[in-house]
């Protein structure tokens, strides 16, 4: 099995679980996720089958979320799962103020990821650190916000923002709602959040664990291609005897008219995907080099 899983998340579940999951159900040793979606949030996760696995590394970027934030509460986790920090109504708060304040956080922006996040600091993950109670000094990191659009808002004692927001990897929406809170002194929380879209897939073309298992069970069930998952980019096409050396591990002369910084993928003439290859420039030729191989025996 080759290809991927667009893969709605139930709220509860790890994206470990999730992989854990759909290896049971495919009875598939080699599945991988691309993004962690934390327990409490719902929506896409792409997920990887057999070799590709070895793309994960290749997908866009680009996310998106529909997130709820509340203020007037702070927690240890940045979201409603963990302990409240502060509890303070604020039934004054109202949308004017935060729109004030909402290009603070577009473009290219410093964040501080949440205590309880699953990024590495001194070699262990942040949760594991924040458990044992040790005091922790987070650096911060360069972010990127595409855009954000409020959809709602609901006032009252503690006020909830709904809003949509498209960003780049790496960023933290419980973040996000924190630093909110903190630039309107009320303080805030995440209470609710859907990934929309990651890595090209999008939460209308995604499909629930049981949904899945009902697929697998009627024999039904087919992965979506990678080549739709690399459509992002450039696209190189070989010659048989191109291909075969391709596969074999050589770097390929050629007359490329595309110079492209980033991986291209590359198919031979019958539109087989071979694997992703690195356009370099030398001082009078252009090679193309593999990084990853599908295919071995051409």
């Amino acid at each position: 099995m080759f290809g991927f899983l667009n893969l709605n998340k139930p709220m509860g579940f790890t994206s470990h679980d999730c992989v854990a999951r759909v290896r049971r159900i495919l009875r598939l040793k080699r599945v991988g996720h691309a993004g962690t979606l934390d327990p409490a949030a719902t929506g896409v996760l792409p997920i990887a089958l057999g070799k590709a696995t070895r793309l994960l590394q290749f997908l866009p970027s680009k996310k998106a979320y529909q997130a709820r934030i509340r203020f007037g509460v702070t927690t240890t986790t940045d979201d409603l799962e963990g302990e409240i920090l502060t509890h303070q109504s604020i039934p004054d708060l109202n949308l004017e103020q935060i729109q004030a304040i909402l290009p603070q956080f577009m473009g290219k922006i410093q964040q501080i990821p949440p205590l309880y996040s699953a990024i590495h600091v001194q070699g262990k993950r942040l949760y594991d650190l924040a458990r044992k109670g040790e005091t922790i000094d987070v650096p911060s990191r360069t972010v990127e916000i595409f855009d954000l659009k409020i959809l709602n808002w609901y006032p009252g004692e503690f006020p909830e923002l709904e809003i949509a927001i498209a960003c780049g990897s790496g960023t933290y929406i419980r973040s996000i709602a924190r630093d909110l809170g903190t630039q309107l002194n009320t303080g805030g929380t995440l209470a609710h959040l859907i990934r929309t879209e990651s890595s090209g897939f999008t939460l209308e073309n995604s499909i629930t664990l049981e949904t899945l298992e009902t697929q697998v069970q009627q024999q039904i069930f087919s992965p979506q291609s990678p080549n739709q998952a690399l459509n992002h980019l450039t696209t190189i096409i070989l010659t048989p005897e191109f291909a075969k050396r391709w596969c074999q591990g050589q770097p390929i002369l050629g007359d490329f008219s595309i110079i492209d910084d980033h991986p291209v993928s590359v198919y031979d003439s019958d539109h087989q995907l071979l694997g992703i290859g690195k356009l370099i420039k030398t001082s009078d030729q252009i090679l193309l080099a593999p990084q990853v191989v599908l295919v071995e025996n051409y």
